[in-house]
């Protein structure tokens, strides 16, 4: 894209310290705020205490450490600024808040939250660090809106180790998912306008996340696997095996860095359950499951569960799958443009703290991108059945199954 003027940014830049600025009670740690952010979206090879220091013009990295380690500021409420910022600069009435977790390989076992585990990044095990972020997504943008640090039980069952990593006494055991729904309310509850929901299986196979969801009144698209059970679907893969061929349909779930990602896609619609999809006699909400199909790889079959308004299209929903990809994107400019994962923190504060201030300013560049691309400078980047259990209504595939029949026992509202 075209850049913007240096002092533009730099306004833009100014508006955001401004904008935070009063969430630091004293003026040094607010100075050193500033050149840690600017420090991050600068030319800094790798953005660490004495790099980001040299930058800022300081003789050691002492202050930049202080500001994560020892200063007094709480992370949230920059966080909260984060969420409201976001929303000015990207909220849209289609947005979407996507959920994955990402991985921080490490080195010892005195950092917060580090043991050998599963890292979806490395794609193997690793001595790690495992963050659970959530992202929000619009046609104006995409940026990182909120992040929980996993800590696995080898460390909360071990409460000396907990204080010496500086663990907050009443933070317990949670998993992915437990951190997953606490993000979730955190969004709902903030400004960013919020439609759907979409995260892969290792979320959208979970039960309870779904009624969050559900309990929310907010639509979702969620990646399961092909064992996944629902209502009136024993295993979803057992399902789709029995889609006649013209069930299927070649559509495109978004641009990516090689153009339009076009796959076969079939989708049917479920049985409603009557507690969560009626108002009173009104069916307000209907539930898909879907498929994706590699052209080039047919074997490869994803799959779907999803919650949406009545009159959602299957393009709507085939576009909200696609969405997902949206995180991973902020994932990879975050820690290359913004050295979200290039942190020499150990304790649990430090890493709340770098955490939230690279996602501020990759929120900022995400900003910019948006702005130019409003101004023209820029493209937006951003089953025992019947024989067959398939008909046709209303230009879709849908299972044979009175929906008015299905009911599910309604489950008291969670909390994080």
């Amino acid at each position: 894209m075209n850049e913007p003027a240096p002092e533009t940014w730099d306004n833009e830049l100014e508006d955001l310290f401004l904008r935070i600025g009063h969430r630091f009670s004293r003026v040094e740690p607010r100075r050193r705020m500033r050149d840690y952010v600017r420090g991050l979206l600068g030319p800094v090879g790798r953005k660490n205490g004495w790099q980001l220091a040299e930058y800022a013009g300081h003789a050691t990295p002492d202050g930049l450490q202080h500001l994560l380690a020892g200063s007094r500021w709480d992370a949230d409420e920059i966080r909260d600024e984060l969420q409201h910022y976001v929303a000015e600069r990207l909220g849209a009435d289609d947005g979407v808040l996507i959920i994955d977790d990402t991985g921080f390989v490490k080195k010892g076992t005195t950092s917060a939250g580090v043991q050998r585990q599963y890292s979806g990044t490395a794609g193997r095990t690793e001595n790690c660090q495992i963050g659970v972020f959530a992202a929000y997504a619009s046609t104006r943008g995409r940026a990182l809106v909120d992040r929980e640090l996993y800590l696995p039980k080898s460390w909360t069952e071990d409460r000396d180790r907990c204080r010496a990593a500086r663990i907050p006494d009443e933070r317990e055991f949670r998993t992915k998912g437990g951190l997953a729904k606490a993000l979730v309310l955190r969004a709902l509850a903030s400004d960013l306008p919020i439609a759907w929901v979409t995260a892969d299986s290792a979320y959208g196979q979970e039960g309870r996340f779904r009624r969050l969801l559900e309990q929310s009144g907010v639509g979702y698209v969620l990646a399961v696997p092909k064992s996944q059970f629902s209502v009136g679907c024993p295993r979803i893969d057992w399902l789709f095996a029995q889609a006649p061929a013209q069930a299927w349909e070649r559509i495109s779930c978004g641009d990516g860095a090689k153009g339009p990602r076009i796959y076969d896609w079939a989708a049917i619609r479920l049985p409603a359950v009557v507690e969560f999809d009626y108002q009173d006699e009104t069916p307000v909400r209907q539930r898909w499951a879907l498929a994706r199909r590699s052209l080039s790889k047919p074997d490869e079959i994803a799959y779907y569960l999803a919650y949406a308004q009545l009159d959602t299209t299957v393009q709507q929903l085939v576009r909200i799958a696609g969405m997902r990809w949206a995180i991973e994107e902020c994932f990879q400019a975050a820690k290359n443009e913004c050295g979200l994962d290039q942190y020499e923190v150990r304790r649990y504060p430090g890493w709340m703290r770098h955490v939230t201030l690279a996602m501020l300013a990759h929120a900022f560049l995400a900003a910019m991108a948006a702005a130019a691309a409003a101004k023209g400078s820029a493209e937006t980047v951003p089953a025992p059945w019947s024989t067959s259990p398939w008909q046709r209504s209303g230009g879709s595939w849908q299972l044979a199954v009175p929906a008015a029949r299905v009911h599910h026992t309604a489950r008291p509202a969670l909390t994080p």
